[in-house]
């Protein structure tokens, strides 16, 4: 068994989405302060490096984070190479059979600075979005920030995605990753009220054995 870690790094250097809140980390008990043990707080964006995006990200009446279906986002999963397309859409999909892949990840970029945020990159179009909801697809995946361009308004495919309860993880980091079938885990926190989640999200190679 190979674990293949695609998460985000976590720390203060790490870019966040423009104007949405720093990470921070507080130290409420230090040993080197002659306190018992080390204790530290954190401040963040809950859409901070790799995270699940709830449905309550972009509707009033959608799923919250603790409710998330556990389900899909642990399983079977596809890496698609998707590096050098001028647009994500439909066509991505040539080789690919929807029938037997569930989950599937994208990797649009070569490779991923946790500190940079990066101005240009590949989101899926809403036609790719609703074909893969039509096709039963659970989860979606990619290494770039977000399901829609950085400049969009309308947010069309969160909306598509997240309508038909489609999970969603962004900010993946694929860099190392060979397109092919692993399997996913990914689980989001269990944070009452709140729209998203981080997640540490893993690839296994192999059988998962004691």
């Amino acid at each position: 068994m190979k674990i293949i870690d695609i998460t985000q790094p976590v720390s203060v250097t790490t870019a966040v989405w423009p104007g949405d809140q720093p990470f921070e980390l507080n130290w409420t008990m230090q040993l080197a302060r002659g306190d018992s043990v080390n204790v530290a707080a954190l401040t963040m964006s809950v859409h901070t490096g790799t995270h699940t995006d709830g449905g309550y990200h972009v509707s009033r009446n959608g799923t919250r984070a603790a409710d998330l279906p556990l389900p899909a986002y642990i399983g079977k999963a596809l890496v698609v190479d998707a590096r050098g397309r001028a647009v994500l859409d439909e066509d991505v999909l040539r080789d690919v059979d929807l029938k037997t892949h569930r989950r599937i990840l994208f990797r649009t970029r070569e490779h991923i600075n946790p500190s940079e945020f990066p101005r240009d990159f590949l989101s899926p179009t809403a036609e790719l979005a609703r074909r893969l909801v039509a096709a039963g697809v659970l989860l979606i995946g990619s290494d770039a920030p977000s399901m829609d361009t950085v400049d969009s308004k309308t947010l069309d495919s969160h909306h598509v995605l997240a309508d038909a309860g489609v999970a969603i993880l962004e900010n993946l980091v694929l860099s190392d990753v060979v397109a092919g079938v692993y399997t996913l885990i990914a689980l989001p926190l269990k944070l009452i009220d709140a729209d998203s989640s981080p997640v540490r999200a893993v690839l296994v190679q192999g059988s998962i054995e004691e």
